[in-house]
């Protein structure tokens, strides 16, 4: 049991009238309508085609068709008592081929999407690259390609001066670290890349791209509050024995320090690591370390769990491998992710000590667990006891002076959760894919009424 449930009864006023709370979701996990008004192709909706990709051959083609549902569910944001809504942009349906001709359908719907949330007193937030890259750019590099700074400022700015007289809070990126290493990396996840020649380029230009998009917004929008968001875990050696501690502290520079540090101005992290030391002279070079600094007015930091770290001699270059929660008997997730508001409460407080780190969103956080639909009710007490959990660990860390201004939950609702298909439910709200029905689970409930408590 986490220390940090030893706070007592929670409450949302005691995080301060001004704080956000806010849901979260992302365009290709949930519009679906992946062929209509002029939208092009993503890498998503052609990796998963592949046999054995995603979990259960499923595919986002549907999602949860928020594309025509928009309404409904925006309400359903709002009657949880939810003051933000975070959805992110498709680029394939602004730009069908990355690059030239803008949609204007593309560009309607959003602009429907944006109008309904103000109509309704929701905030947008709106995420630019939620890991759907028009298909068309991958065939010429996508991520690894040197043209991609220039297709992604393009983007932004097309975006920024359409939406930027109603949208005023922009994240840039959403999880570097993820769609690099497991797209580019890995493989796990679209365009299915594999390989260090593959993944550092990847980096290096998303790293780029992230200070780039910054300024193109700024450009288009300037009195926009922008931001961008990186997926973080706590690195636990699984040992005090020196190996383990310095396996964890590799892994800790590839999955918390990667991208974060080039942003505050520090380039890449001065480690004795080699495939550092490309991306270090690579760097030099070409003197971006100033290019890949922005003064971004806030960062969204995306927590789940902590990863427990141990050394291995037999995987190639970062030398360690995590030892999964389940083997350590601690509480999981469905998906085997350890449950531990302690460790969020000690990432948070991580972030914080750069010391150039203006403010904190959380911009997601939240937990699968097997929901079932039983007369027409989901009793996911476990998801309830996660968020208390972390909602706990959040309020320690703000009333221990770290800026954190708001909260948003992943997710809305079930949806397309990547290489996992429908599989993984994350959702406040449970869906029916065969028939979109929206039932809203216990958790949802819990939210409609920690929000009411003042």
């Amino acid at each position: 049991m986490s220390t940090i449930l030893k706070g007592g009864p929670l409450a949302a006023s005691q995080f301060g009238d001004d704080f956000l709370w806010g849901i979260a979701m992302a365009a290709q996990q949930n519009e679906g309508a992946y062929n209509v008004d002029g939208r092009g192709l993503s890498i998503w909706d052609v990796f998963s085609r592949r046999q054995g990709k995603i979990k259960g051959g499923g595919k986002p083609y549907d999602g949860c068709d928020f594309y025509y549902r928009y309404k409904d569910d925006l309400l359903l944001a709002k009657a949880l008592g939810f003051t933000v809504f975070r959805f992110s942009i498709s680029w394939p349906r602004i730009l069908p081929d990355g690059t030239g001709k803008v949609n204007k359908e593309g560009v309607a719907f959003y602009n429907k999407v944006i109008d309904e949330c103000l109509k309704l007193g929701m905030v947008p937030y709106v995420t630019l690259y939620h890991w759907d890259l028009p298909y068309a750019l991958e065939k010429e590099g996508g991520w690894t390609s040197y043209r991609m700074t220039r297709w992604f400022t393009r983007y932004a700015t097309v975006c920024g001066e359409a939406f930027g007289d109603r949208v005023k809070n922009w994240i840039v990126l959403n999880e570097p670290m993820g769609f690099t290493s497991l797209g580019y990396m890995l493989g796990k996840h679209a365009p299915g890349k594999t390989g260090m020649s593959n993944f550092l380029p990847a980096v290096h230009n998303a790293v780029l791209c992230q200070a780039d998009g910054g300024r193109a917004l700024r450009d288009a929008v300037p009195d926009a509050r922008i931001g961008t968001t990186f997926s973080c875990s706590e690195i636990i050696p699984y040992s005090d024995r020196p190996e383990d501690i310095a396996a964890a502290k590799r892994m800790d520079v590839l999955m918390n320090r990667l991208f974060i540090e080039p942003a505050l101005g520090r380039g890449y992290p001065q480690e004795d690591f080699k495939f550092l030391e490309k991306l270090e002279i690579h760097a030099k070079a070409w003197k971006f370390t100033e290019r890949m600094r922005f003064n971004f007015d806030f960062i969204g930091l995306q927590n789940y769990f902590p990863v427990t770290i141990k050394y291995s001699p037999i995987i190639p270059i970062i030398q360690a491998t995590e030892v999964k929660g389940k083997t350590r008997k601690v509480p999981c997730t469905a998906m085997g992710w350890e449950i531990n508001g302690d460790s969020f409460y000690r990432l948070i407080k991580k972030f914080w000590m750069y010391g150039s780190v203006k403010e904190i969103i959380i911009s997601e956080n939240g937990a699968a667990f097997k929901d079932e639909l039983v007369n027409g009710e989901v009793k996911d007490d476990a998801r309830i006891a996660y968020f208390q959990e972390y909602l706990q660990a959040l309020l320690k860390a703000k009333q221990e002076g770290v800026n954190v201004k708001g909260y948003f939950a992943w997710t809305l609702m079930d949806n397309f959760e990547w290489a996992e298909g429908y599989k993984a439910r994350f959702g406040l709200i449970h869906v029916d894919f065969a028939t979109q029905l929206r039932t809203i689970k216990n958790s949802g409930y819990w939210f409609r009424d920690f929000l009411q408590k003042k």
